[in-house]
């Protein structure tokens, strides 16, 4: 595979700065810190500019806040100017080069794949009955925690050979432990970082039906033995490869008994359903604060599956 080069003057240039600016103030103008760096906008991407240039750019300290739901986590967050800014210059370069690589199967902080696009790809799958008879469902401990730097590091050098562009990234995962869960360039770190398992799965074992989103994996086949086999298989490789470790609450199930419960929803081989808690937290929203963008932000959800008993009963509306 041949590797990337003359990729850091492409980031580091005006034009770039400036276009990733205004990608990163998206939905964001009444931000304090796109606020702040509006009162100097030009002064600060020239600024910028020069820091990147002279390998002076340093990540700035992180704050961090935790969320509840839908499960505790840490969230880190940096200031909009420099770094928000300098990590979308560095993906409006690399994301064609990242999702080049990327199999088929990979799902999540890619243009068209996202959740959607994850039901749909396993719904075609289940028209083949007697080949998805059986589900092994797996998702990572801890993973964006859990991701080790230099074997990231390594990862990275396989596709990249620009210098100045790896001492950036390096810089950038260095800056905090694993990868920060809020942080832009995490989400496709992360999805790199799992990116050559991805194609071990498919051209080394020939994994015929296999879909990750994040780190939320689906394995389909018509052999519960060969899963349990295959599980022993993937667990080796990415405690060997990649120092993660499977969470305990993997499954091995038939699909037919429970349905496949997947980025939002529970697919079954005639039909798919809503995921249990997202129907009741659209109840509870209904009942509890009721407001239009919420309940179009769950018919999103309802209407791309079998739904229209569920919207009849709580929203009373008729198809």
């Amino acid at each position: 595979m041949k590797r990337k080069t003359n990729l850091y003057g492409k980031i580091i240039c005006l034009e770039n700065l400036k276009l990733a600016d205004s990608i990163a103030r998206k939905g964001k103008s009444k931000q304090y810190g796109v606020i702040e760096h509006d009162k100097n906008r030009d002064e600060n991407i020239l600024k910028l500019h020069e820091q990147l240039k002279n390998m002076t750019y340093k990540t700035s300290t992180y704050t961090t806040f935790k969320i509840f739901e839908p499960k505790e986590r840490v969230i880190y967050r940096l200031p909009y100017f420099p770094d928000r800014i300098t990590h979308h210059a560095v993906m409006n370069i690399l994301q064609p080069i990242f999702v080049s690589i990327f199999t088929s199967d990979t799902y999540s902080c890619i243009k068209g794949r996202g959740i959607h696009a994850a039901s749909y790809a396993v719904r075609e799958a289940l028209k083949d009955i007697n080949g998805t008879q059986f589900c092994l469902k797996l998702d990572i401990k801890k993973f964006y925690p859990s991701i080790d730097h230099d074997v990231l590091k390594n990862l990275i050098r396989r596709k990249i050979k620009d210098t100045s562009l790896l001492y950036l990234l390096d810089g950038i995962i260095d800056s905090a432990g694993g990868l920060p869960i809020g942080n832009y360039l995490s989400q496709y770190f992360a999805n790199f970082y799992l990116t050559y398992f991805d194609h071990w799965l498919k051209e080394v074992k020939h994994v015929k039906y296999y879909f990750r989103y994040a780190d939320d994996m689906i394995i389909l086949s018509e052999d519960k033995q060969y899963l349990h086999k295959l599980l022993s298989e993937i667990k080796s490789y990415l405690l060997e490869k990649l120092k993660l470790t499977v969470k305990q609450n993997y499954q091995i199930f038939p699909v037919k008994a429970r349905g496949i419960d997947f980025v939002g929803y529970r697919v079954y081989h005639t039909h798919t359903l809503l995921r249990k808690s997202i129907k009741k937290n659209f109840a509870r929203m209904l009942k509890n604060n009721k407001n239009k963008a919420s309940i179009a932000s769950y018919k999103g959800w309802a209407l791309h599956c079998n739904s229209k008993h569920l919207l009849k009963k709580i929203l009373d509306e008729k198809f």
